[in-house]
């Protein structure tokens, strides 16, 4: 039984909140994965911003696994359908980026982000996108793309083996007080009911260190599971598995 961590987010305008992250992280003895994003907003172009890539790649450099994030993390120019509205429903406020993509316009922007993160000298194992929210094709276009890994909000996909991990992802809210106090509860139900699941995933914001309610849950929610069981890196899993997989 293992543990994956990640910090999503990894942007420009959370670096303070991503550090701290990985602080707590750190010491707990775990090196979560870094969910980068190029370009946040179209306001943060991550070149701009070299002592946060510097640190980026100091973290690499530690064990740190680098994901592409989106390109830009939110949904400018990606038109929401029905359905869509649908999925997105209480997972994100417009922040889904790659939700309704078709895969010419999810492998455009994987391309693009790619191109930035390789100039950053920052080399991605895999592609998340923003929220977990994508069509199957967007996963189809990462794989093409040449990375390794992709989730969703229920498994790990080993691209170019075309295998699924079950991995259920433990995760905050902080878009408002009650989404606040609910996941704080929910964190310690999920304790109790998934404690023995092959692989957990536990996924960190830069907004969960915002909230002090939020801020201690992660941190009980990190010493339980981690005195549990091992944290297990996302390289791992890209060098194969052993729980389980099944067809994609």
């Amino acid at each position: 039984m293992s543990v994956l961590l990640s910090i999503h987010d990894v942007a420009p305008p959370f670096e303070r909140q991503v550090r701290e992250l990985w602080s707590i992280c750190f010491a707990a003895g775990a090196r979560p994965a870094l969910l980068v994003v190029p370009n946040w907003h179209g306001a943060y172009p991550l070149p701009a911003h070299r002592r946060f890539v510097d640190w980026i790649y100091a973290r690499a450099d530690q064990g740190a696994k680098v994901f592409l994030h989106g390109e830009r993390h939110d949904e400018a120019l990606s038109g929401r359908r029905a359905l869509d509205h649908l999925r997105a429903a209480g997972w994100t406020a417009r922040e889904g980026e790659f939700l309704a993509l078709t895969y010419d316009q999810a492998r455009q922007r994987i391309d693009r982000g790619l191109a930035t993160l390789l100039g950053c000298g920052l080399p991605p194992i895999g592609f998340v996108p923003p929220a977990w929210l994508s069509r199957a094709c967007t996963r189809d276009a990462a794989r093409d793309a040449g990375l390794t890994l992709s989730e969703d909000e229920r498994c790990v996909y080993l691209l170019q083996q075309g295998v699924a991990l079950d991995a259920p992802v433990l995760r905050w809210s902080a878009r408002s007080m009650w989404r606040a106090r609910a996941s704080a509860v929910v964190a310690d139900v999920r304790w109790q009911v998934q404690r023995n699941v092959p692989v957990m995933r536990i996924a960190l914001h830069p907004a969960d260190m915002d909230d002090p309610r939020l801020r201690a849950s992660l941190q009980r929610a990190l010493e339980r599971w981690l005195g549990d069981r091992p944290a297990t890196s996302y390289g791992t899993l890209a060098m194969g598995s052993s729980f389980g997989p099944r067809a994609a």
